[in-house]
């Protein structure tokens, strides 16, 4: 076929719609882009108009921006107060102690998060690559990006579309849609098809769209529409807008500093109301007091700790297939309770595969095995000569290959053509000795409005017509039908009956019929024999039930999101588990219908849904929305951009990475590399580990606070001095307790976290568990370093040597509440002791870096601390010990609390 062929079959506006319905004001159909292409220095001026061929990139912070946002927290503030006072007071050494901590702290998380934004950046992989013009008369390969409508394309089987087009001529073009409407079936198109304006993007049958897949055939094209312009670019437009939804850590992070924040101004104020009613404390002490106090209640190594505890997420879902974008998403897998999923590719391995031959007798072969590798088997006795000439008749009506390269087997051509040779594969059939045996005469290529394909082949002397298509079509062109007594007359209501069955199963069906011929009626399918259907479907990922499973054991529900057909979707979904055969299916229609009602409606008939059909990308987004207002955290899985407004809207975005499109992978907060749900299992689990150490972290660190803010009222209500000063608090949450914080952010799974169900979306990281841990933990240090103090004073030791022994025997409560820290209801004695090696090193190291401090001149001058005998040491020990007996007890108690719930 000749490009001057065309002109003839140009019809101006024939083709469907005007290119400037997509933006541009030129060209049209009758274009003379459409006889020579465009001129070179045309496209030149339309690509300096319109711009490149690419979608638009979201801007990335820079680290000065980075570095700005780490000081944007009420605890920040705080210290900033605390910092600025002290120098006001003279109290230079605190002062200067706390800018360091601030400084470091934000260094590391800007380094975290600039690191994890690098990584991200790594990952984008925006349309790209070649694509072949023609211009002034003569074809050539440019960049995609030099693209600009007008153009004229030059499309075949493989080619990825570059840009939105209206096609001129096509030759047998079919085209794998299914990234834009969800669609595992590729669309045949037609360029003088007429196609309403408001046509929805599966019907326009004359166009082909940016970022889909050229799966048989050729074309020629003109571009209407690039970039952002194509239906592609106005989807990527809305999701690169600012995001709603926020991940869940960062709900329950900003509602716990602001608890924590207001709890210290409470503190602030009844400890200066407190001190002023004894009248025996100076303004001075009283400010220092407070700095004090609310130095010792913030848990100033919380970002550092966060931060540590998400990277090591981080690293570890990358074992797991699992890439985070965006750090804070982290810990989002681990809070969702609903997981609204896409079918096609993501549940289903977006390759059809035949699952039952049908023979017109009534004899039914399944068959195993999925996708485009052979392994599996057809089922029952393959010799039979019927089922071996309904395999023949599948091979050589026929343009696609099956090979085996690279260690893998690839496959080139239409899905279902490719699905005839996988089964001819596992038949044991060699497809290139059977093509070589019966050579082709004449190829009867399929088309939409014929729906059926087919071959003339010649083998020895006899010549024979081999078709397949609709069973409608088969039985209208078949006469006879092949059994084991030989050819009878058609059955049609038998036939009609398989069909009905297969199809309410949800398959896509086809029939098979050959018949001989003569030369002179060769091209006649009539009088034809039928062999027998086939039942297909795109088959469920082998891993997909057991994830699923996972998801539902541990109080995860999951539904399915999909533009398939309803009969085609809720078949998977009773395969995968995830409705029962009575349950409704909700398509696109329906939810049009109930949003006219109003949202009310709209709610109601969604809430109890798990299979949604037939929908379209906005009412997928709206599904999501409907979820989270009833208080789910809701993360969405997908792989087209048919999906990429839903995961903008839902609390967590994964993306699929091999078969995922640029524009989902953009607008995830996760991709999952190997297109494994299971992995997202995984992810879960690693994202539950994540939050349960974060939860460690913040008990121990509030509990350390609560323990100093004990402290503190007790020396007030009997009148003695501050038991620490600012600076030796400061270095006992952010030195002695600090390495501590981090190391326990290392803690690995303790292997039942998918055993429980999932947070309520409403609970805060203040919960019952918590609460008491701290209430206990913070008591008992708190009121026995008291003790310790009042007795040293009592015992006639300086102010200053009680602080210093006061302030050991917090270091030495650190280390202790650090190692029984490591789970909230398992003893420590049960938990592999090198589990966690860092936490192990942390716990020595902390203690030995405060000892060394004691003699080292200047930082001991700084902390007010002097060397204490091994005695004084062992005496301090003791009475720390006491804590990990009283934290046992409370962790068997509430063991026993949970056998005994329901």
């Amino acid at each position: 076929m000749t490009f001057n062929s065309l002109k003839e079959g140009i019809k101006p506006g024939s083709a469907g719609q005007n290119p400037e319905s997509s933006g541009y004001a030129e060209p049209s159909s009758a274009d003379q882009s459409a006889v020579a292409g465009l001129t070179q220095k045309k496209a030149e001026e339309r690509l300096e108009k319109y711009g490149i061929n690419r979608l638009p990139e979201p801007p990335m912070p820079g680290s000065v921006q980075i570095f700005a946002r780490q000081f944007l927290s009420p605890f920040i503030y705080i210290l900033v107060i605390a910092a600025i006072v002290s120098f006001i007071l003279g109290q230079n050494p605190s002062g200067i102690f706390i800018i360091v901590v601030l400084i470091l702290n934000a260094i590391i998380g800007t380094v975290q998060e600039y690191s994890a934004q690098r990584s991200a950046a790594a990952l984008r992989n925006m349309v790209k690559g070649v694509t072949h013009v023609i211009r002034d008369s003569i074809a050539r390969t440019i960049d995609v990006e030099e693209i600009v409508p007008g153009d004229l394309l030059l499309l075949s089987s493989g080619d990825k579309v570059p840009a939105d087009v209206l096609l001129i001529n096509c030759h047998n073009l079919a085209v794998d849609e299914s990234m834009l409407t969800g669609e595992s079936l590729a669309v045949s198109k037609n360029p003088w098809a007429k196609v309403a304006e408001d046509a929805p993007l599966s019907e326009r049958v004359n166009q082909c769209f940016a970022g889909s897949i050229i799966t048989h055939g050729r074309a020629q094209a003109i571009v209407t529409a690039t970039a952002t312009h194509t239906e592609i670019g106005r989807i990527a437009r809305h999701v690169t807008k600012e995001r709603v939804s926020e991940p869940p850590l960062m709900i329950r992070i900003r509602a716990f500093t602001y608890q924590v924040a207001g709890g210290i101004f409470i503190a602030i104020f009844m400890l200066t109301i407190m001190m002023l009613l004894k009248g025996s404390y100076t303004t001075e002490a009283i400010i220092l007091m407070t700095i004090g106090l609310a130095v010792s209640v913030i848990p100033e190594g919380l970002p550092a700790a966060l931060t540590v505890a998400l990277a090591i997420g981080m690293r570890r879902m990358a074992k797991n297939n699992v890439i985070i974008r965006k750090l804070i998403a982290v810990e989002s897998l681990g809070s969702c309770t609903f997981i609204c999923s896409d079918k096609t590719g993501t549940l289903t391995v977006n390759e059809l595969t035949i699952r039952q031959v049908v023979l017109p007798d009534n004899k039914v072969f399944q068959v195993t095995g999925e996708g485009i590798a052979p392994g599996g088997e057809i089922c029952g006795n393959t010799e039979q000569q019927h089922l071996q000439q309904l395999c023949i008749a599948g091979v050589l009506a026929n343009e696609s290959h099956l090979s085996y390269a690279g260690g893998e087997w690839v496959s080139d051509g239409d899905i279902v053509d490719v699905a005839f040779l996988v089964l001819a594969k596992k038949l044991g059939m060699s497809i290139t000795q059977l093509r070589q045996q019966q050579t082709q005469l004449e190829l009867i290529p399929y088309e939409p409005e014929k729906a059926y394909s087919g071959s003339v082949n010649l083998d020895g002397d006899r010549a024979w017509l081999y078709a397949k298509g609709s069973p409608e079509k088969m039985l209208g062109m078949c006469s006879q039908m092949e059994t084991l007594s030989g050819p009878v007359d058609i059955d049609r209501a038998l036939i009609e009956e398989q069909f009905e069955s297969l199809a309410k199963q949800g398959y896509r069906i086809i029939a098979l019929a050959k018949r001989e011929v003569i030369e002179k009626s060769h091209r006649r399918l009539e009088q034809m024999s039928f062999l027998g259907m086939v039942a297909m479907i795109d088959p469920v990922r082998k891993e997909a039930f057991d994830a699923i499973t996972r998801c539902q054991d541990g109080g995860i529900e999951v539904a399915m999101i999909t533009g398939d057909h309803p009969a085609t979707a809720k078949s998977i979904a009773i395969e995968l588990g995830l409705c029962e055969q009575d349950a409704p299916v909700v398509t696109g229609s329906m939810i049009h219908l109930a949003n006219a009602k109003g949202q009310k409606f709209a709610d109601d008939l969604i809430r109890p849904v798990r299979v949604f059909a037939r929908i379209e990308p906005q009412q997928k987004e709206q599904i999501v929305d409907s979820f989270m207002r009833q208080e789910h955290f809701v993360a969405v899985t997908g792989d087209g951009v048919n999906d990429a407004p839903a995961m903008r809207q839902a609390n967590t975005g994964i993306a699929m990475g091999k078969r995922g499109t640029d524009v989902a992978k953009e607008t995830a907060d996760l991709i999952i590399t190997d297109d494994n749900f299971a992995s997202i299992v995984s992810g879960i689990e690693q994202g539950r580990v994540v939050y349960n150490n974060i939860r460690k972290v913040i008990a121990l660190l509030v509990a350390t606070g609560f323990s100093a803010l004990w402290l503190f009222f007790l020396s007030v209500i009997a009148g003695l001095p501050m038991p620490m000063i600012a600076v030796q608090l400061l270095w006992l949450n952010l030195v002695a307790n600090g390495l501590q914080d981090v190391a326990l952010a290392f803690e690995p799974k303790e292997g039942n976290e998918l055993s429980f169900k999932p947070r309520k979306p409403s609970e805060p990281i203040f919960e019952r568990l918590i609460i008491e841990h701290i209430l206990i933990s913070g008591t008992v240090m708190g009121g026995l370093a008291f003790v310790n103090y009042y007795l040293a004073l009592e015992a006639g030791q300086p102010v200053e040597q009680a602080r210093n022994l006061t302030l050991m025997l917090m270091v030495l409560f650190g280390n202790i509440h650090a190692l029984n820290s490591r789970s909230e209801t398992l003893s420590l004695f049960s938990l592999s002791f090198f589990a966690n090696p860092f936490l192990m090193l942390a716990v020595p190291i902390a203690q030995l870096v405060h000892i060394a401090a004691m003699y080292m001149p200047g930082i001991s001058d700084v902390l007010a601390i002097q060397p204490i005998s091994v005695a004084q040491w062992g005496q301090l020990l003791l009475i720390a010990s006491s804590l990990f007996v009283v934290e046992e007890l409370h962790k068997w108690w509430r063991r026993r609390h949970l056998r005994a719930s329901p």
